[in-house]
């Protein structure tokens, strides 16, 4: 285990962390924060859903679709995108520590990497130094288990720690452009955990999924492309987004920012030890926090107590701190290790219904 301050902040794996205190890695104007804000909060399905966002900032679409398209060739957009639900379409996943050689991490992480199914992946200041996460398909030969059997062996990984979700109270990726840490470390009012529960679907749903997934293009009617390959009109197509929204198919559609050129160049895994009586209530009152993307209740283990984990974003390791500090004070919840991320292996949004899993699951499981 790493050794752990007064703050609970592991500090004696790892690289040396960067602290960086300088506003905005790209600078930005006041009017590009506010459309940043209302691209990630929900990007609306409607014929010219860029005539709501610029009203929402005071401009023109016009003007919209221009700033957006400048944000995307600066890398602060890293795309406008549907954001389907994973387990509520049946996929198995799971948040993985690895315990794998310090000197060279990469090797291990490039295994990892290459399996579709991890979305994301860092190298964290702690003795399980790969935290990464992975989902298979509903059908998959091989499932969770046996997929993280082979990516361990493959990986050359000591030690591999199983965290899956057991209760979600909070998965909301959207950084606050305007406000300062004040704002960050705010807490709001708190929310009844997620419903995770797989629920049906069809082969029109999965045409609409494979159809719309990925970039979004950068047009007056941007949805209207993938309505054609789905084989719907537009007005069919949206009506059928909708209901997949209520279904909790999809949970929204939104820009999706890159972290550190936005400005938030630090993302601290606050992970806490709380009694388990009381974890139904201070998960909700975690999650509410402005700064916090992430939070859930996983599994403990003999050597690591922690049943509460929290993803906080800021945009220096001093305002993760804050963030994760205010959630102390309000909870009273004291004993934490914060994580802090050195380097980011990977990041991508998952690609539903494709061949890629099998054919990973061919090659390296014969299956």
């Amino acid at each position: 285990m790493a050794s752990v301050d007064q703050a609970g902040t592991s500090r004696a794996h790892g690289p040396k962390l960067r602290s960086r205190k300088q506003g905005a890695a790209v600078a930005l104007d006041d009017l590009d924060k506010r459309l940043l804000n209302l691209m990630q909060a929900h990007f609306p399905i409607a014929p010219r859903p860029y005539q709501h966002v610029a009203a929402g900032a005071g401009i023109d679409e016009e003007e919209a679709m221009a700033r957006v398209t400048r944000l995307l060739a600066e890398r602060i957009i890293r795309q406008v995108t549907p954001i389907f639900d994973t387990r509520v379409l049946g996929y198995s996943s799971m948040l993985v520590a690895a315990k794998v050689d310090s000197e060279n991490p990469w090797r291990a992480a490039k295994v990892i990497n290459a399996h579709p199914g991890v979305s994301h992946n860092y190298l964290r200041n702690h003795d399980f130094n790969i935290w990464f996460t992975i989902a298979t398909e509903p059908d998959s030969p091989l499932g969770l288990e046996g997929t993280l059997e082979v990516l361990g062996r493959l990986a050359g990984a000591e030690s591999v720690r199983q965290l899956p979700t057991l209760k979600l109270f909070k998965i909301r990726m959207d950084l606050e452009m305007e406000g300062g840490t004040d704002i960050l470390a705010r807490a709001a009012e708190a929310v009844a955990p997620a419903e995770t529960e797989r629920q049906p679907y069809d082969m029109l749903d999965v045409a609409v999924i494979r159809a719309m997934q990925g970039d979004m293009p950068v047009i007056s009617e941007p949805y209207a492309p993938a309505a054609a390959a789905a084989g719907l009109t537009q007005e069919a197509f949206l009506a059928h987004l909708e209901g997949m929204r209520e279904r909790r198919l999809l949970r929204r559609v939104a820009a999706i920012l890159y972290h550190r050129r936005a400005g938030f160049s630090a993302n601290g895994m606050g992970v806490w030890k709380v009694p388990e009586q009381r974890i139904m209530e201070m998960g909700p009152r975690m999650a509410a926090f402005r700064g916090i993307s992430h939070c859930y209740q996983r599994p403990t283990y003999e050597d690591w107590p922690y049943s509460i984990f929290t993803m906080a974003h800021g945009r220096s390791k001093e305002e993760c701190d804050a963030i994760l500090d205010a959630i102390a004070t309000e909870t009273g919840i004291a004993e934490r290790a914060t994580l802090y991320s050195s380097t980011e292996f990977k990041k991508v949004r998952l690609l539903y219904f494709t061949d890629e899993y099998r054919d990973w699951e061919r090659r390296h499981a014969g299956v």
